[in-house]
């Protein structure tokens, strides 16, 4: 006999070997129609699997938010056997969940089309209809091996000797379709419903590794329910016409070009919006009693060995030699193999180098070091996305050096800091997690039970609600990530707090107590915006480029009807640029309606038009963006009006 605890607190006796399957018919026929998964002491497990004595049993309904991941791994097995249907000899690889959905990667000798995909999802459907039930079975490798070579199966080949040998190889069967699989998987095919979609297609390294062959990647998407499919093909669809990097091009703000792989071209316009958004966090810093600083681009090795960052995170840095003029053909050699130099991926360790010069008390802690700090890392071409995913990246980034009970204090301080600065952009719905240990990390654990437990504390405090991220933490200490949401519900990891005792010992950095004792301080890296780039594509995606009028890279066009008004014009553009607006005139010989429509699809939030009438009577017309009609007022209302309305949040008293 076994045991099996259930959520309520409620325990049962069942003879060995019993499934999960069994119980839940035992309890309830409908319950059983609902349920396609169970979580097995918190592992999600096949319904069929046996159960064994003292286990917590709890069922995984169809529409619950977890069966999510079920539903979308399922239907990346019905798309994998679709595919072979209509083209045997294609050979299938791995077809992972990802975030929103799933894909498939396939060998063949012609790549997918878009037109493919409609082709595939009747397939798919007609799979789904069949209903074949999910088996599971475990397979001797060898016998695997042979079974999948007579398929011409090559590539789970590889994946099988890649299955440590102590761990089952277990083959899922859909009919007389089947596949190596972790599992698990649902009750049959038709739970995966009919609320899926096949996306786009694009081609994948093997194994991600650009020496191996190019496969055909198919993604795709599912839900629970045809109501969030279409709310999710809705936000995709919305989330194109806001694509940055197409706004950007039509508004002339910054470009891309291959000589330059990850590194923005900012135009004037963009450099605008570049420029008002560093003014205004570093007027948020100053207020916050931050310091700013500067510190050198290029590095020694040998520093970034002693912070850790040289075997944690070498792979994503640029590394230089540091050459020397040759006496003979004035061509530069290399002063010797140990004299290198790495462009900083991050400002911490030469923050840490200001802290050191002179001696520090603990009366002069904190210590709030700002920087506006030109960082570059060594992305892979292909993980490159506009401004989302640069090599060049300036962050707002800070460090404070602090005792240990000045952290919750700090932790309460950059929170409010963060809050206020996500409203002045516009965003009020921000989440928190608590990133812990990664697998590759600097430090023992000891150490790393401290600065989680400090963390959590620390935020605790703060009376915000938040989740834990496991293992996600940075290489050197615990973090908080501020996520947050625009305006059609995607989420955004921006701001970022950590908590670091390990950067200061390394790097031999220590203020004296009130004992007299030398201490080490604690740093705490943190950033609010990330960086600009990224932040700045966001805030584009989040207005659809119709940006607030203070972050406007021209906030009003001054548009003529005829030329006798040129001169009222031109007069109106001075008053406005004297009051600090960001004016340009429009003095061509155009249609009004030409001009305001091109000056509209420009997102200008304001166009002033003056005719003759308006010109002798110092009025003027205002059209804003995205509304009806106009409205007369005199030149001076206008002044006053849009001077209250472009000045930046945190002017604004």
């Amino acid at each position: 006999m076994i045991t099996v605890n259930f959520p309520d607190g409620a325990t049962r006796d069942y003879s060995d070997g019993t499934t999960g399957t069994a119980v839940v018919e035992g309890i309830s026929k409908s319950l059983a129609k609902k349920t396609v998964a169970m979580r097995v002491n918190g592992e999600l497990a096949d319904l069929s699997d046996p159960l064994t004595d003292g286990v917590a049993l709890e069922f995984v309904l169809r529409d619950d938010p977890s069966a999510l991941e079920l539903i979308r791994h399922d239907a990346a097995h019905v798309l994998a056997e679709a595919v072979q249907e209509i083209w045997p000899q294609t050979q299938v690889t791995i077809g992972p969940v990802i975030e929103n959905g799933f894909y498939y990667d396939f060998a063949r000798d012609e790549p997918f089309s878009e037109d493919d995909l409609r082709q595939i999802e009747k397939k798919m459907t007609q799979i789904i209809q069949r209903g074949a039930r999910f088996t599971k079975e475990i397979w001797d490798r060898d016998e695997a091996k042979r079974v999948f070579k007579a398929k011409g199966e090559h590539y789970k080949i590889e994946l099988i000797d890649a299955i440590p040998l102590d761990q089952d190889l277990k083959i899922y069967k859909q009919g007389q379709w089947f596949d190596l699989c972790r599992g698990p998987h649902m009750r049959t095919v038709r739970d995966v419903g009919n609320a899926f979609k096949l996306t786009k297609v694009a081609g994948a390294y093997w194994r991600g590794d650009a020496k191996n062959a190019v496969l055909s990647r198919i993604y795709g998407t599912a839900f629970a329910s045809k109501a969030e499919l279409a709310a999710h093909l809705h936000m995709l669809a919305e989330a194109e016409k806001r694509d940055h990097r197409k706004i950007g091009r039509e508004l002339d703000l910054f470009h891309f070009q291959e000589e330059a792989q990850g590194s923005v071209f900012w135009h004037p316009k963009g450099f605008v919006i570049y420029n008002q958004i560093e003014a205004y966090i570093r007027r948020r810093l100053n207020d916050a009693g931050y310091r700013e600083v500067k510190t050198p681009q290029l590095l020694d090795h040998k520093l970034w060995q002693q912070s850790g960052h040289w075997e944690k995170f070498r792979a994503s840095m640029f590394v230089v030699p540091d050459e020397v003029p040759s006496t003979d053909d004035d061509q530069p050699v290399l002063s010797g193999t140990a004299n290198l130099l790495a462009l900083k991926p991050m400002n911490c360790p030469a923050h840490v180098q200001i802290f050191k010069q002179g001696i520090k008390s603990y009366r002069d802690l904190p210590i709030r070091m700002a920087e506006f700090g030109c960082c570059h890392r060594n992305e892979a071409h292909g993980a490159l996305h506009g401004l989302m995913r640069v090599r060049q990246m300036t962050q707002d980034d800070a460090h404070i050096f602090c005792r240990t009970d000045q952290v919750t204090d700090e932790t309460k301080k950059f929170c409010d800091l963060l809050d206020r600065v996500y409203a002045d952009f516009g965003f009020s719905d921000v989440s928190i997690l608590l990133a812990t240990r990664p697998e590759l990390r600097t430090g023992d654990d000891e150490t790393w039970d401290l600065a989680e437990k400090s963390l959590e504390e620390a935020l605790r405090a703060t009376g915000r609600d938040f989740a834990i991220n496991e293992g996600e933490g940075a290489f050197y200490g615990p973090k908080l990530e501020f996520n947050l949401k625009d305006a059609i519900g995607r989420s955004w990891q921006c701001g970022t707090l950590q908590l670091d005792f390990g950067t200061p010992e390394r790097l031999d950095a220590s203020y004296i107590a009130e004992d007299g004792s030398r201490q080490r301080p604690v740093m705490l890296h943190r950033a609010v915006l990330g960086t600009l780039e990224r932040f700045i594509g966001i805030l584009i995606e989040n207005h659809a480029g119709r940006m607030p009028i203070w972050l406007a890279p021209v906030q009003v066009v001054v548009a003529t009807i005829v030329s006798e008004a040129d001169e009222a014009a031109l007069a109106l553009v001075d008053k406005l640029r004297a009051a600090g607006l960001r004016a340009e005139p429009d003095l061509r010989n155009e249609k009004i309606n030409y001009k305001v429509r091109e000056h509209s699809v420009q997102k200008v939030p304001v166009i002033a038009v003056l005719g003759k009438r308006e010109a002798e009577e110092g009025t003027v017309s205002v059209r804003r963006l995205g509304a009806e009609g106009s409205v007369s007022v005199t030149v001076d209302e206008l002044v006053k009006e849009l001077v209250g309305e472009a000045t930046p949040p945190d002017l604004d008293i």
